[in-house]
């Protein structure tokens, strides 16, 4: 990725500071704080301050961990850290002391930095900074620039998932978070009345591109510690939201509970797994302004946005390519055109340089840019269909069969809330179908009902062999599902 000699070396923050110095920059409603763009960074000073007298952080740019909820807190510290010249590394909230300790080992945190009402921070064999207050933030003045950043140095280390075994460390560069905000922009558009709720845990890419994104707009940013339906359904009708990130499992709760958007709402941008065509459908009858997006960590959010009226006339696509990104689609190693499936490779200024480790990113890099993992086609005019990952396909006898498949069959009967499918080791097939299925409320489903929904549909290779029903699907912390767990559902 090339910049030319006017590239911002400043933290972004200090320059909104000085470009729009009055407008909010954040608020949080639970504790009623709102601070303009000039008192935000201020409050960002006087967290550098504190953070800079923890001695031992002599290396050059440092790897800190934060353990935090989108709080005010949390956007002090994250842009102190960057003014400070340190890396900063998301560690989720949920995570167990023993998940806690191995991502630390694989970031190699100098230290880590525990927000209030947090826990974990002691699993951490690393010296923690405490993570202050903004207490009297409003009274101090803006000091001299401290650290300069070039375009490629990582600024931002964030863990994918795990859900195919050991988490990986994703490096995310100044270079790759503007390019994201700026691709994001033309897609989704940007006013500067814009109100942003953040809702999403801030380890997570989901959650974290409003706090960077905003600043570089200039926009709101509004603060839920955490999602809760009838207290997010609140704020967004009584704090004048524009825009809010969310994953389907918590819009399905919304419209569950009954929510219908108020006027100001003009984007629910719904990623981090894919959603159910019938969800979609709920979503369209209730008038939510759903722009479907397809993303990674690895492409610092969004890789393609579909916008409403474009899902009116071509359901279940997540659209095209965001404006700097490249698609390819290969199968066998070789571009394919519209129409038929592979794998989706991508390229641009949003993708990583790489993993903290050398050796996974250079599995994960080719000819064609970064190998996503995820199988799709395109049509020609480059509107994407996502249909599974690479590594869920299930060879049975010989056989390949996609999860997503199966799995959308499911749900679509009466019965069916939500199904996830996968391949188990199988002595006669090398692996056979299988499915864990979620009733809907107040349905009894039977196993050999769902069995012959799958026969009508689907050849009788790809129909489950064995199905198991439980309240609810495993799920990791980003909201995808855990395959892993509901492997170790039918090996129990």
């Amino acid at each position: 990725m090339t910049h030319g000699v006017d590239w911002p070396t400043e933290s972004p923050l200090r320059v909104r500071a000085r470009t729009t110095p009055d407008r909010i920059a954040l608020h949080d409603p639970t504790d009623g704080r709102r601070l303009t763009y000039r008192e935000l960074a201020a409050a960002v000073d006087e967290r550098v301050q504190a953070l800079s007298a923890h001695e031992g952080l002599s290396a050059d740019r440092p790897r800190v961990g934060y353990l935090h909820a989108p709080t005010a807190s949390f956007v002090t510290t994250l842009y102190a850290l960057w003014e400070l010249g340190w890396t900063a590394v998301g560690l989720h909230t949920e995570l167990t002391d023993e998940e806690l300790a191995r991502n630390a080992a694989i970031a190699d945190l100098d230290a880590v930095t525990v927000g209030k009402n947090q826990s974990g921070g002691d699993a951490l064999s690393c010296p923690s900074l405490d993570a202050g207050s903004l207490a009297g933030a409003e009274k101090h003045e803006m000091q001299e620039p401290r650290a300069r950043w070039g375009p490629d140095e990582t600024a931002l280390v964030l863990f994918t998932s795990g859900t195919t075994g050991r988490p990986k460390g994703v490096r995310l560069t100044f270079g790759n978070l503007l390019s994201s905000a700026t691709a994001s922009a033309f897609r989704l558009g940007v006013d500067p009345s814009d109100r942003w709720l953040c809702c999403l845990p801030v380890s997570h890419m989901g959650g974290l591109a409003p706090a960077v994104r905003c600043v570089h707009y200039g926009t709101t940013l509004v603060l839920q510690h955490s999602f809760e339906t009838t207290e997010t359904a609140n704020l967004l009708d009584s704090q004048g939201i524009t825009r809010v990130s969310l994953v389907p499992t918590q819009l399905k709760c919304l419209l569950d509970g009954g929510w219908r958007p108020a006027e100001t709402l003009e984007t629910v941008l719904l990623g981090g797994a894919p959603a159910t065509a019938e969800l979609l459908e709920r979503a369209a009858g209730a008038n939510v302004p759903v722009y479907p997006t397809y993303g990674m960590t690895e492409t610092a959010s969004q890789i393609a946005t579909a916008r409403p009226e474009t899902l009116r006339e071509y359901p279940d696509t997540v659209g095209q390519p965001l404006q700097g990104t490249t698609l390819t689609i290969l199968a066998d190693g070789e571009p394919v055109g519209p129409g038929e499936s592979g794998e989706i490779v991508v390229d641009g200024p949003t993708v990583t340089p790489g993993y903290l480790d050398d050796a996974e990113t250079a599995d994960a890099f080719g000819d064609y840019g970064f190998h996503t993992g995820d199988l799709g086609y395109r049509d020609r005019d480059g509107r994407l269909w996502v249909t599974g990952r690479v590594d869920e396909v299930i060879n049975t006898g010989g056989e390949l069969v996609s999860p997503t498949e199966v799995a959308d069959v499911l749900a679509e009967h009466h019965s069916v809330a939500a199904a996830a499918v996968v391949g188990v080791e199988d002595d006669e097939w090398g692996q056979r179908v299988v499915a864990l299925v979620v009733p809907a409320d107040r349905a009894e489903p039977d196993s050999e009902t769902l069995r012959q929904v799958c026969r009508d549909q689907l050849a009788r290779h790809k129909v489950p062999k064995q199905l198991i029903f439980e309240e609810s699907l495993p799920r990791t912390a980003s909201g995808t599902i855990d395959r892993a767990a509901v492997r170790e559902r039918f090996s129990e």
